[in-house]
């Protein structure tokens, strides 16, 4: 099954694309995806496969497909996985939760993490013990680390701000840009579905040490005399 997958991406790919995509994700030496390989297949194509092969395909073989060495190999394994997940049972939930956490190696670029990391780990975490999240906040990889922040956007959509606001104070002082983005983005969307009020409460704990970037991003659906508030702030 793996290999009539992979053989079916490789007749889809695209060399000119292919190489469009490695430098939008940042795939040169020293950059955050550095090595990465794609073939060159848009994502549309790639939902495609899921559709056709996400019922058919076992855990075991969509591992397989997970550890490969090409990025869409890598999502399309993931798309199959957040399927599953929706239409497994709990048994089903676990077995792919686990697999996920064991695999978070070969989730490694941000869109690998934001497609699937609130619908795995979020989804079944949302009423069990989250701790492992804290554990990834505290990695040394930055997926990891993303993988945990962007979790709690399950439970943001919930309504629920309190953990989300827990990883977000763990890593507001880490240095890398996608953490940045990520924790701003996330503290937008608490402010979006949770209320301003409890964003801001966050903010005025934070602004002044917390990145530009991430500052930029959670402020963003303020109105103009907030950002300029929170903006001068940061300054002060």
């Amino acid at each position: 099954m793996v290999k009539k997958i992979q053989k079916e991406l490789r007749q889809a790919a695209n060399h000119e694309k292919a190489k469009l995509l490695q430098r939008f994700f940042k795939t040169g030496k020293g950059e955050y995806a550095e090595g990465d390989r794609f073939l060159g297949v848009m994502v549309p194509q790639t939902r495609k496969l899921v559709k056709k092969y996400w019922e058919e395909i076992s855990s075991r073989e969509t591992q397989e497909l997970l550890n490969g060495e090409f990025h869409e190999e890598r999502l399309l394994a993931l798309l199959i996985l957040v399927k599953k997940f929706k239409k497994g049972d709990d048994e089903v939930k676990k077995e792919i939760f686990d697999l996920y956490l064991a695999n978070t190696k070969s989730i490694n670029n941000w869109d690998l993490v934001d497609l699937s990391a609130p619908r795995i780990a979020g989804a079944y975490l949302e009423n069990r013990d989250r701790s492992v999240l804290v554990k990834l906040a505290k990695s040394k990889s930055l997926w990891e680390r993303r993988i945990s922040i962007l979790a709690t956007f399950w439970f943001i959509g919930k309504g629920e701000s309190e953990f989300a606001l827990k990883i977000a104070g763990i890593l507001v002082d880490d240095n890398h840009d996608l953490i940045h983005k990520a924790v701003g983005w996330m503290l937008r969307e608490i402010g979006k579905r949770c209320g301003q009020e409890i964003e801001e409460a966050f903010l005025l704990k934070h602004c002044k040490t917390m990145p530009r970037t991430m500052l930029r991003y959670a402020i963003e659906r303020f109105d103009t005399a907030r950002k300029r508030y929170f903006l001068a702030a940061k300054l002060t």
